[in-house]
């Protein structure tokens, strides 16, 4: 088993550092002369690293939190204050953000193929290793953001789980929380799987789920307790800044509203994305209780889809969150292809109207932003209803490796 593993894992890997080399060319085939022309836009290169480096202050060493505001949670702010000192070491005087990007695209290198070590020792069968190892999200979002921690620890959660070892799953979700919010959708399910696991004793199953919740109170608590006390209005920054943002060019109500189909302002969307979310989840887990009620873990993949169309900020990389779980738990494969089709087409959609902004070309309208995002959004509407009606994936109910 150990060989049969070895030997595929050196042709995965090998794909998926190509993968990831095409990613770093996507970002940083740009930075030689600056971003000009709003070549950042039209050549589809943004990263937030870039201006991470000097408006966070990366370039100065400052402490997120402690002595710098920092828009992100704190093992994210963690991960980008190591990323910067490792760049201002490695380059000295010479490093600016082009050398931060290469580091960030490195970690973020590391972090996917962790990903693909992880579920080829689950066993997971290999056109879905296939799927991860040639990811196209993994070109357009590598050095785009910070996502791929949480994203890493959620699926180190979800198999977790489906070893049964729910307090570990738990502890995993809540760090991947403390990352990148996201994650936090799992421990429902965790606790809803300790509540109707197999111990008939009620009480056991009950003290179950209370060790899944401690385990994740404690996880997340001993992360931001010391930052919270020691910085207290730079630490719920993140918290501030997703109640007050208004949402994003790609996001369901920002294109309602774009199209004049219903207009909203902050406190409503914050409201019925809220309530749309809630609504939809329950749904969710209420129909797919009969069919995953053994591994109500697999619900997280519609359940994340579905915050996902309800909730008022998309930024481009958030479909890099989904995808690994698409891999995993797909029960069919054209939804996620479409998908995929969906998330190139709105990256550049949502790009290009920026190029248009600038005043650059090629550019896109908000016409075209709804086009590709009805494109993906029916492709996500596709694998909720798939996944919660149809039984899961071969590789996920055979015993683990």
């Amino acid at each position: 088993m150990i060989q049969r593993i070895d030997g595929r894992m050196r042709v995965l890997a090998l794909a998926m550092a190509l993968t990831c080399l095409l990613g770093w060319l996507f970002k940083a085939h740009c930075m030689a002369h600056g971003w000009v022309a709003a070549i950042q836009y039209t050549s589809g290169c943004y990263s937030d690293a870039v201006p991470f480096w000097g408006q966070r202050h990366v370039d100065q060493g400052l402490i997120p939190y402690l002595q710098t505001p920092m828009e992100y949670p704190v093992l994210t702010g963690l991960q980008i204050w190591i990323e910067g000192a490792a760049t201002r070491a490695l380059f000295g005087i010479s490093a600016n953000d082009a050398g931060f990007l290469g580091i960030v695209t490195l970690v973020n290198a590391m972090l996917a193929g962790m990903i693909l070590w992880m579920l080829a020792r689950a066993g997971m069968d290999r056109t879905r290793l296939w799927l991860w190892a040639a990811a196209p999200p993994l070109i357009l979002y590598l050095g785009h953001n910070w996502d791929l921690g949480a994203a890493t620890l959620a699926v180190a959660a979800m198999l977790a789980a489906r070893r049964q070892r729910l307090v570990l799953a738990a502890t995993l979700a809540a760090l991947g929380a403390a990352a990148k919010l996201f994650p936090v959708l799992l421990l429902p399910l965790i606790g809803l799987s300790a509540l109707a696991g197999p111990e008939p004793r009620w009480r056991a199953r009950v003290t179950a789920a209370a060790a899944c919740t401690l385990a994740a109170i404690g996880a997340w608590t001993a992360v931001n307790l010391p930052v919270a006390l020691a910085a207290s209005e730079n630490w719920s920054e993140f918290y501030r800044f997703s109640q007050e943002r208004s949402g994003t060019a790609a996001s369901t109500w920002e294109i309602l509203s774009t199209q004049q189909i219903w207009v909203t302002g902050i406190a409503e969307r914050n409201l019925y994305a809220t309530l749309a979310f809630l609504g939809g989840a329950a749904a969710i887990v209420a129909l797919g209780w009969r069919q995953h009620q053994a591994r109500l873990w697999v619900l997280f993949t519609p359940v994340l889809a579905w915050f996902m169309l309800t909730n008022k900020v998309w930024s481009p990389q958030f479909d890099l969150w989904l995808y690994p779980l698409l891999v995993m738990t797909a029960p069919r494969f054209k939804p996620l292809a479409l998908f995929v089709i969906g998330d190139v087409a709105a990256y550049f959609a949502e790009f290009w109207w920026f190029a248009g902004m600038s005043g650059a070309w090629p550019y896109a309208t908000p016409h075209d932003i709804l086009l590709a995002a009805s494109i993906r959004g029916v492709a996500m509407l596709w694998v909720i209803a798939d996944t919660v009606r149809l039984p899961a994936p071969a590789w996920i109910t055979r015993a683990s490796a």
